[in-house]
């Protein structure tokens, strides 16, 4: 462990951040030494982002102060950050597809540095921390954890004494999580201090030398991640104990309930991916797995399977052995199936209407809250209160608007909202992205009872952890290829992570 005898690099006092009647930090208190990895831990909505974004300059603290290396300091927004030596890397990558890596890596040079020998600079930090980078390769041909190598290499090349890290193995293969994992311990073993911010806790017992676990805009728990198991993290987190998922194992199975046969698709623009050839097979009784990095044709498909983008033959996609590849989504809900796509606000849920409205929008198609050719507002009502109750949705009010709730109990409603059908079919893409622990144990054991019950359910995901936990069998999506489905049981991450990452498969 990191000696603390010193000062720390990084003293955070009192720090309080209001927004209106909202207190989203309250008199947090956090210590990162040099040379450390500090875990930050909590679920969605416990105050990590907002205490972060003050540490990075994109937010003034309400009350509180910052010391950097003893000295008190107010940062007036990010650039004044980066020069005091703090960096961060965000989850979401802020890259232009179009550009070259040097290009992007140009962008946040600060003012009076010219681009002479920039590529040089670039293979010096590839060399010294083990991020090999092409500086002429455009950005969108790059793979996830090459576009993250990126934004590290923006960063060291301002030589910060601290980095903050949020959620940076949300979207790696394990191999590309591995490369990090050196590329960090290097950064460390050069006096540097590293500020880690994930759900994955194994990631963080293995990583961080301290952790300090946030609820409620405050720090409830300063420990040493080794010293505790993933259970009991996860419980420092969520204030209470986090039921474990049961999965009994898939029972005999049914017959196949979702076909898909040589299924092809072009890609809508440049940036998208292709469909070359796709089958596969899901009975009633099993969860399948479709694992894959971003960007590798899940949305394609997904919008393909749900019927927001139909197939040139309608044979190429079965449900419950009827050819609907040439039909929309409506007619494939009456058919029995159901679809939760990865975005929660303006895909699956319209944010400003309320739950039962929302309810209406994916029901109305099977009958359930319709009178003839009339919603039945009373109905879509009374529906949405079963779901709110069935599945542990907390919301305020009545009948609040979508965009009230946090993003798990939306998550938690919107899954609700179509497992309460008893769907044949259930089709998911990322069904627990963002979600705190507690919230995604809830949702997957959803998935597993609803398949228990006699239902074909398809999970894509970046997730490897969820994917093992849950699926029965499991696949590898990568440039619009699907691999040969293997029992989950007889396979291992790391030979699902190679052909995350495109290593020899034989697609169908």
């Amino acid at each position: 462990m990191v000696s603390q005898a010193g000062k720390p690099l990084v003293a955070m006092r009192g720090i309080v951040k209001r927004f209106g009647a909202f207190t989203a930090n309250d008199r947090i208190d956090l210590d990162i030494f040099s040379g450390e990895a500090h875990a930050l831990l909590g679920e969605n909505g416990a105050g990590k982002s907002t205490l972060v974004k003050i540490l990075y300059g994109l937010l003034s603290p309400t009350d509180g102060e910052i010391r950097l290396e003893g000295d008190a300091v107010r940062f007036s927004g990010p650039q004044s950050a980066r020069a005091a030596g703090i960096g961060m890397v965000f989850q979401h990558f802020s890259l232009f597809d179009n550009l070259t890596v040097a290009e992007n890596i140009a962008l946040v040079l600060p003012p009076g540095e010219t681009l002479a020998g920039l590529d040089e600079r670039i293979a010096e930090i590839g060399r010294r921390y083990g991020l090999r980078l092409e500086p002429a390769r455009p950005v969108w041909t790059l793979s996830a954890g090459e576009r993250q190598r990126i934004e590290i290499a923006r960063c060291l090349l301002q030589d910060p004494k601290l980095l903050i890290l949020d959620e940076p193995t949300s979207v790696l293969t394990p191999q590309e999580a591995e490369t990090l994992f050196a590329t960090l311990d290097v950064l460390r073993g050069e006096g540097r201090a590293i500020l880690y911010i994930s759900h994955k806790l194994e990631e963080v017992r293995r990583l961080c030398d301290r952790a300090t676990v946030l609820r409620g805009g405050r720090v409830v728990a300063t420990c040493d991640p080794r010293a505790e198991s993933v259970r009991s993290l996860a419980a420092m987190m969520v204030g209470t104990h986090v039921v474990d998922v049961r999965s009994r194992g898939a029972d005999a199975l049914g017959p196949e309930r979702l076909g898909v046969e040589k299924l092809s698709l072009t890609a809508e623009d440049l940036h998208g991916v292709a469909l070359d050839q796709v089958s596969l097979s899901v009975r009633g009784g099993e969860v399948f797995g479709l694992a894959g990095i971003a960007g590798n044709g899940q949305d394609e498909l997904f919008a393909a399977l749900s019927g927001e983008r139909t197939a040139a033959s309608a044979g190429a996609i079965r449900i419950d052995g009827i050819s609907v590849g040439r039909e929309g989504i409506n007619l494939r809900r009456q058919y029995g199936a159901a679809f939760v796509p990865e975005e929660r606000n303006g895909h699956a849920a319209a944010p400003d209407f309320s739950l039962s409205e929302n309810v209406i929008l994916s029901r109305h198609a099977t009958g359930d809250v319709m009178n003839g050719n009339l919603v039945d507002l009373p109905a879509a009502a009374r529906l949405a209160r079963e779901i709110i109750s069935s599945f542990d949705v907390r919301a305020s009010g009545v009948d609040p608007a979508a965009r009230t709730l946090s993003g798990g109990n939306l998550q938690k409603f919107l899954v609700g909202r179509e497992v309460s059908r008893r769907p044949g079919v259930l089709v998911l893409n990322q069904p627990t992205w963002g979600v705190d622990a507690a919230a995604s144990a809830a949702i997957r054991q959803m998935l597993i009872d609803l398949a228990r019950q006699g239902a074909a359910v398809l999970v894509i995901s970046q997730d490897l952890d969820e994917l093992f936990e849950i699926s029965d069998r499991i696949a590898v999506i990568h440039h619009g290829h699907v691999s040969e489905p293997r029992a989950t049981r007889k396979v291992t991450r790391e030979e699902i992570g190679l052909l995350m990452g495109g290593a020899s498969q034989h697609a169908h």
